[in-house]
């Protein structure tokens, strides 16, 4: 899933985003530096201010890969081209992705590897050690619950599933994102009545991406700044936190296990670096982790999803932000999708969205070995089927060519083994790795005809229809909602276009990314050209496209206004909730889409746990309603270059 930030600056990345780091890499390319944990090892300096978002692992990957590849090869080419020197010291790039930051930090600095990397700046340092650690440097202590003033006064038993909540990405295993009336204690006539309940700020984040969950009247995230949190749903008050390895993009999931022969609630989520983890949901206690792939630019974005007993996660890589770097031997990810005992962690199995192992193909013009097929990565939950004990999930772009047929596509899984069932491609021949657009010689690893990058980046969503039919509802980033029948091995039933406003001069042509919500008639999705749609689910018919306008508030490039929404909508009778690039979330009558309330979040706000905090672009995670309140994450770079936030806010309308 590439960004179309990224597709645009292409080639000029590696000399405007290292300039602003004082490349003395570039007087420096046949430096080695070789990071290793060194115990009691400590950086001398602390480095200021991180970069978030895509331009942040694109600086540290092409530092790396300019300064520190000759000694610590990707795994695919150290165990064919270069097998010869197996045995040297140098850990290979999935060894140092499971180090910690500071550690990586600490070896450059003061530790083993000084004396290499000596003509690196400081600033170039911590870009390395950010990109493999994965989350921002001095996040470990910043970010501990323990350091916070709110500790709640009391930590007794969930009250469980009898309390009305919003559990995962979808709130229940078709991923509607719909909340009914009395789950969601909020009529439609009271969300113009919507008031700041409590702020709570998120140390050393950058970006909100995380989504809550409510369960047993608790809020769970997690977040940039690799921290699990819980928090009491109606203070903010802050029960427990938990230091994963890396960024947790994903939402949190609750289920009951039995664990040491009793019953009690995990808490589920994944990680930037492919961990899966469980902790006791009331104590935050670790019960296990997994990791899923072992590899560099491995990670789980996507909610795991719970049905009898065990979990379904998909997985997603991000090869293609780093193809067009000449030194990096593109391209070997796949997608996949592993199936989990919950109680245990253990792998039931695992199966590729590309069933094709990646082979060599052919070398680049620095002679660096260039691999395929490769992409089809899952970036949202799956989608549970009960009646044909199948699980769905919706496919990105390919990032070799010839694409694979799997590519941008809604697959089905069979539960039990894995077992791939059928695939519906929707956009064929989408091979979209980095720096490929436009004019000008294209290195080997660009396909000969760039594709859109249309990925399916949502969840897809099943509904029943009047008469005992079922749809299969999914929308591509090209702008197109997509119906499938899961009755008839994902026969197309319709589609509806809801391209108006994209702006078709882009070289990348984003429309529609992070997902829609679904009632009972309708499907609801926003778009980057700034509107947001409702569609009905009998035959595909548009009916209505509301053009919104952002607010001036918050001008961005040229001075505009930010325009255009990328998060996932959220639907309660009634009313539809989708936040925007210019950091205001709305609310709009699902009869007519007409706006009535609206809450602007890139703002400073006062928070329940003393920290300073502000709001800014609302990106992939939507918002989620129980019980009468409404919780949401502000503060989204993402793909759109929007404004870093980090804060957590709870309305309601008492």
């Amino acid at each position: 899933m590439k960004s179309p930030l990224l597709a645009l600056i292409g080639a000029i990345f590696l000399l405007g985003a290292l300039a602003d780091f004082r490349t003395s890499a570039q007087q420096n390319e046949g430096a080695a530096a070789e990071p290793q944990q060194t115990p009691g090892a400590q950086p001398q300096a602390q480095p200021q201010g991180p970069l978030v978002g895509p331009m942040a692992r694109i600086v540290g990957q092409s530092l790396f890969n300019k300064n520190c590849a000759s000694c610590h090869h990707h795994a695919m080419t150290s165990s064919n081209e270069n097998a010869g020197q197996a045995g040297r010291a140098a850990p290979n790039t999935e060894t140092l992705a499971q180090m910690t930051p500071e550690a990586i930090y600490a070896a450059l600095t003061t530790g083993v590897m000084a004396s290499q990397a000596q003509n690196l700046s400081n600033e170039e340092k911590r870009a390395i050690a950010e990109f493999f650690g994965g989350r921002p440097l001095g996040a470990a202590d910043a970010g501990d619950a323990k350091n916070m003033t709110n500790h709640c006064a009391s930590n007794l038993g969930l009250e469980g599933d009898r309390t009305p909540g919003w559990n995962g990405w979808g709130n229940d295993v078709r991923n509607t994102r719909f909340q009914s009336a009395e789950a969601a204690g909020l009529t439609v006539e009271q969300v113009p009545h919507l008031k700041l309940n409590w702020a709570f700020g998120l140390p050393a984040g950058g970006e909100t991406s995380g989504q809550p969950s409510v369960f047993g009247g608790r809020v769970f995230f997690g977040d940039y700044n690799s921290f699990a949190y819980s928090l009491d749903a109606r203070t903010g008050c802050v029960y427990w936190s938990y230091h994963a390895d890396a960024q947790i993009r994903t939402a949190a999931l609750i289920a009951p296990i039995k664990h040491n022969g009793r019953r009690t609630y995990a808490v589920f989520f994944g990680d930037k670096k492919a961990n899966l983890y469980a902790l006791e949901a009331r104590s935050g206690e670790l019960l296990w982790k997994r990791n899923l792939e072992q590899r560099l630019l491995s990670h789980i974005t996507a909610a795991p999803v719970f049905y009898k007993g065990h979990l379904y996660v998909g997985l997603a890589g991000s090869e293609e932000i780093v193809s067009s770097d000449p030194h990096y031997p593109c391209c070997t990810y796949r997608g996949s999708l592993t199936s989990l005992d919950a109680a245990t962690g253990a792998v039931l199995w695992k199966t590729y969205t590309i069933a094709e192992a990646p082979s060599p193909t052919k070398k680049n013009s620095l002679g660096t070995q260039l691999w395929a097929p490769a992409g089809a990565s899952i970036w949202a939950a799956p989608t549970i089927d009960r009646k044909l004990n199948a699980v769905y999930v919706g496919t990105g772009n390919a990032f070799t060519e010839p694409a694979a047929k799997t590519s941008d596509s809604i697959m089905a899984f069979d539960l039990k083994t894995g077992k791939p069932l059928w695939s519906y491609q929707a956009v064929a021949n989408d091979a979209s790795p980095g720096d490929c657009i436009g004019p000008g010689p294209k290195d080997a690893h660009c396909p000969a005809v760039e594709g859109p990058d249309w990925d399916f980046g949502d969840s897809p969503i099943l509904k029943d229809l009047p008469g005992g039919k079922r749809i299969l509802v999914c929308a591509h980033k090209g702008g197109t909602v997509v119906a499938v029948d899961p009755d008839r091995r994902g026969a197309l039933v319709w589609t509806a276009d809801l391209t108006a406003g994209r702006d078709t001069t882009a070289p990348i042509q984003v429309q529609i990314l992070w997902g829609g919500a679904a009632d009972a008639d309708n499907v609801y999705y926003d778009t980057q050209a700034g509107s947001v749609a409702a569609v009905r689910l009998s035959d595909g018919k548009v009916l209505w496209n509301r053009q919104i306008e952002p607010s001036p508030a918050h001008p961005g490039v040229g001075g505009r206004p930010r325009k255009g929404f990328e998060a996932a909508v959220t639907v309660v009778p009634g009313a539809v909730f989708a936040g925007g690039w210019d950091g205001v979330l709305r609310a709009l009558r699902t009869a007519d889409g007409h706006e009535i309330w609206s809450f602007d979040t890139a703002r400073r706000f006062a928070t329940v746990n003393g920290i300073e905090a502000k709001g800014g672009s609302l990106g992939a995670p939507g918002p989620v309603v129980a019980a009468g309140m409404l919780f949401v994450g502000s503060g989204y770079v993402g793909t759109g270059n929007g404004m870093p936030g980090n804060v957590l806010l709870a309305f309601s309308a008492e």
